[in-house]
Formats: structure tokens, C-alpha cells, sequence
């Protein structure tokens, strides 16, 4: 047990910020936007002790452990705890929350509405929804945190998206309720082929404890799957991330698409390959076929796409199926590197869209071919827009360059065929990402007409963007930190699931 809660702190701090900003009254409004940047400092504080707290050496699975009974008669414990993999996906929100509120600052200006406080309230719950998703070990709470998270996300899109938000917004909440139901039906499965009692759901009693005959723990273990690859998300079922992530707000989109997608990621490491290992090896054929569909589909879709926030999220799609098939390849290097590609990812988009938001605001258009030549009147925004791009693309000496290959070498290691026909999508990712900079950027000086023409970035934008940046340079000359945190989680896993690393073949004609 953790004598100081820090993972309960970290999921309160945010939900008091959000009660104090949506009971502001009318005439302390303005507070607001400060009170709600104040709280998720807080929480990044107390993020960064987190980090402090852990111990890389430790034999436990869950540190920072906080564990109490909540319903016993069902077997339902309040549990939080963290591995490697939670704690930086932790750190992850932690960081892009704030960064996400300071993007955000003019996004609702009606005064006296109230709409500003709801925004920014909403933007708290989400963050205290999204820590405890990741920091839950009782798999009846994180089934109660992944459908909390749906709530807010729905009002984000519903009431501050674009002119078909009400459509974003619905389709999202379909999808994510079919999965969710989908993965009740399993969660009640496992407690029932688990070993029972007051903590019955609690992950650590229920690994290798399952008692149930092979083709129901495969059923089990789909349910759980299905509810992740449409979180994730994966194709087929990925259809309703390019329109909630075109209607929302770019700030919205970079915690529903940076952040919250990643549970699904998450959650097959953390419970489809921890509670049924053999139903994991059964699966991976036709997983692996689909993460590596994924990574071209996503990225010949993004090729053709003339709204550049749509194009965003058909990369992500195919930057999933990276991370999916690192996940699924069952080793070291390819875990190492999906769980490192989380991370990477999350700060990439979350570049990208908040910069595809500053030239929305300046321009009003989402469509790539209402600019050209932007480069020559906003050059600090085009310059950061590079660089974010090529983050995003993997630019060796930027982040997801060292995730990108070490998902393709552990994929490699025993799948070689996907991996080679994933390796596909390093190529296709400089054509999406460079062709939107030269459509966008480069041409000539565009002319505005009786309008003013646009500033380049603020001050606040440029903070926004800085710590970005900053993260791209950091996990692309110096990732061990993340690995670090995460190897030891990832070596955990592949023992839950049984397997090891393949021996590397010997050249012919080398010595015996």
C-alpha cells in the first residue's frame, strides 16, 4: 500500500477543478480558464512524483497500490496501481492536458453562457477519467472508468464541435457502447471462471487463475479484444474516429485521439494478453493481419484526403496498427516499442492538430486546398508544422523513429512477412504528411484581400508548442528513460503470456 494516494489524488485534483469551474458564478467567470489550467498543473505535479515514487527494480507488478472494498458482495475492490506502461501513459495525459487547455484558451468565447465553463469542466472530468483508467487493477473499475470517459467525450463533440457534431458525436457513442457491452458480457465471464470473493475482480488474483474450458476464455478474450480494437482503433471498426475527430475541437481531438484511443492499446496489453495468454496466441494470426491492414489502409486513406483534420486521423489509424502489431509480435523489442510508440504517438498528434487549429482559426477553412504559400506569411507556424510532421512521419533523430523500428525489428523477429509489408508504411507517411506541408506551405505569397493578413504564432501558441517539441528532440536522441519504465512491465507480460524472444538463427558457414 502507498502511504501517500497519489493515483486517488491524481483522479480527484482534476474532478474538484472541474465542480469549482462549472459552479463559478456568472460574474467570476473569467476565473474559469485559470482555475482549470491551475488543477491540471497540479495534477502533472503530481504526475512527476509518481515518476519519482516508482521503483524500475521492484519485483511487485502494481506500485503505488492503493486497494479498499467497495462492493465486496460483488467481488469489486477500488484499486489503483500502475506498472511501467500505465505510469508513462499517465504522464502522457498528464502533460497534454494542460498544453490541451492553453490551445484551448479562445476555443468558447460567448460570454455569459456558461458554454466556456462547461468546456473547460469537461476537459477536467476527462482527464480524472483517463488517469484512472490507466491506474485501475479491478477490472469491474476500469470497465466503470472506460465507460465514464464516454460521457464527457459525448457532450465535447456534441455541444463545442463542428456544423455535424451532433453525427460525430452519436456515432462515437454507438460504436463505443457496442463495445462496451460486448466487453461486460466477457468481464462477467472472467469473474465467473475466476477464483471468487470480496476481491474476485482484482487483475493480479485473476491472472492464471481463470477456470473455464479453452473455447470460453477465447470467448472472453474476443469480447474484451473487440471492445479495444474499436477504442484503439483498428480496422474494421474504425469508421468513427475520422468524423468525431473532424467535428470536434483540436483540443478535444488530441485527448480523444492522443490520449483516450490509447486505452484500447492499453487494455489488450494489460488484460487481453495478462488474462488469457493461450486465447492471445490463438488470436495473433488474424490480429497481426489486421494491424498490419490497418497500417496501409490508414495511410492510403490519409493520401487522399483534402481536410487536413480528417487526414490527421487517418494517419493515427495506421500509426495504431504499429502499435497493434508490436503488441501482438510477443516480443521484447516489438512491446518495448509499442509501449514507447504510445507515448510518441500521443505527442505527435497532438502537434499536428493543434496545429491544424491554429490555421483554422486563421484561415476558417479545414480544406487543404483553400491555403498554398503559407509559409511566407506565417513562418514560425509553417517551421513548427515541419517539425511536428516530420515527427509524425519518423524522421530518424525525432520520437517515433526509435518506436516505429522497434515495433517493425520485434515484429520482424517472428513475423517477417507483416513486418516487411508494414514497413510500407514508412513509406506512405512521408507522402501524407509532406504533400499536406507543400499544399498547406510552400507556392506563392497568398494574397488576403481587403483582410489583415494572419499573424504568426502567439506567445500562448508558442508555449503550447513548445514543450511538443521539445519531447520529439528528448525520445529521439534519449528514450531510455521511457524504456526504461517500460521493459521491465514488457518482460512481465510476455511471461504471463508464455513465450520468449525467438533465438536468432546462426549465418550458414559461422562457427557452431
Amino acid at each position: 500500500m502507498n502511504a501517500v494516494p497519489l493515483l486517488t489524488l491524481m483522479v480527484v485534483v482534476p474532478l474538484l477543478g472541474a465542480i469549482v469551474v462549472a459552479v463559478l458564478p456568472g460574474n467570476t467567470a473569467r476565473l474559469a480558464k485559470p482555475i482549470a489550467l491551475g488543477a491540471s498543473l497540479v495534477t502533472l505535479v503530481l504526475a512527476v512524483l509518481a515518476v519519482a515514487s516508482f521503483d524500475t527494480g521492484s519485483t511487485e507488478q502494481f506500485q503505488l497500490a492503493e486497494v479498499r472494498p467497495w462492493i465486496p458482495q460483488f467481488g469489486v475492490s477500488y484499486a489503483l496501481g500502475v506498472d511501467g506502461i500505465a505510469l508513462a501513459l499517465i504522464v502522457m495525459a498528464a502533460i497534454l492536458t494542460p498544453v490541451c487547455l492553453l490551445a484551448a484558451w479562445n476555443d468558447v468565447t460567448e460570454e455569459g453562457s456558461g458554454r466556456e465553463k462547461r468546456y473547460f469542466a469537461l476537459l477536467l472530468v476527462l482527464e480524472a477519467f483517463m488517469v484512472g483508467v490507466f491506474a485501475a487493477t479491478d477490472v469491474f473499475l476500469f470497465y466503470v472508468f472506460f465507460e465514464a470517459m464516454l460521457i464527457p467525450v459525448y457532450f465535447l463533440i456534441g455541444m463545442f464541435g463542428g456544423p455535424r457534431r451532433q453525427y460525430a458525436a452519436v456515432k462515437f457513442l454507438l460504436f463505443s457502447l457496442v463495445g462496451g457491452l460486448v466487453m461486460l458480457v466477457a468481464v462477467i465471464g472472467v469473474f465467473v471462471a475466476g477464483p471468487g470473493g470480496g476481491d474476485g475482480f482484482l487483475v493480479e488474483n485473476l491472472t492464471g487463475n481463470l477456470d473455464a474450458s479453452t473455447g470460453a476464455l477465447r470467448w472472453m478474450f474476443v469480447g474484451f479484444f473487440v471492445a479495444f480494437a474499436i477504442k484503439a482503433p483498428m480496422w474494421p471498426v474504425h469508421t468513427w474516429l475520422p468524423d468525431a475527430a473532424t467535428e470536434s475541437r483540436p483540443a478535444v481531438a488530441v485527448l480523444l485521439v492522443g490520449v483516450l484511443d490509447k486505452v484500447g492499446t492499453y487494455g489488450m496489453i494489460r488484460f487481453c494478453l495478462q488474462l488469457f495468454p493461450e486465447a492471445s496466441q490463438w488470436a495473433t494470426p488474424v490480429v497481426i493481419t489486421l494491424a498490419v491492414i490497418s497500417v496501409v489502409y490508414g495511410a492510403l486513406l490519409a493520401i487522399g484526403q483534402t481536410d487536413m483534420m480528417r487526414l490527421i486521423a487517418f494517419t493515427s489509424i495506421s500509426h495504431f496498427g504499429f502499435i497493434v502489431l508490436g503488441i501482438f509480435a510477443l516480443t521484447s523489442v516489438g512491446g518495448a516499442g509499442s509501449s514507447l510508440y504510445m507515448v510518441n504517438h500521443g505527442f505527435s498528434t497532438a502537434g499536428l492538430f493543434l496545429l491544424a487549429g491554429f490555421l483554422v482559426a486563421r484561415r476558417g477553412s479545414k480544406r487543404i486546398p483553400d491555403y498554398g504559400g503559407w509559409q511566407r506569411v506565417t513562418p514560425v507556424l509553417a517551421g513548427t508544422f515541419l517539425v511536428v510532421g516530420l515527427s509524425s512521419l519518423a524522421l530518424p533523430g525525432l520520437s517515433s523513429f526509435v518506436s516505429e523500428f522497434l515495433v517493425l525489428q520485434g515484429a520482424f523477429m517472428r513475423y517477417r512477412v507483416a513486418a516487411v509489408i508494414a514497413a510500407a508504411g514508412i513509406i506512405l507517411a512521408p507522402l501524407y504528411i509532406l504533400l499536406m506541408y507543400q499544399r498547406l506551405m510552400t507556392g506563392p505569397k497568398p494574397t488576403f484581400g481587403e483582410a489583415e493578413a494572419p499573424r504568426d504564432l502567439s506567445l500562448r501558441e508558442r508555449v503550447v508548442v513548445a514543450p511538443l517539441i521539445a519531447s520529439f528532440l528528448l525520445l529521439g536522441f534519449f528514450p531510455k528513460p521511457v524504456l526504461d519504465l517500460v521493459n521491465p512491465a514488457v518482460e512481465r507480460t510476455l511471461q504471463f503470456v508464455g513465450v520468449s524472444d525467438p533465438t536468432p538463427a546462426l549465418a550458414s558457414g559461422s562457427d557452431q
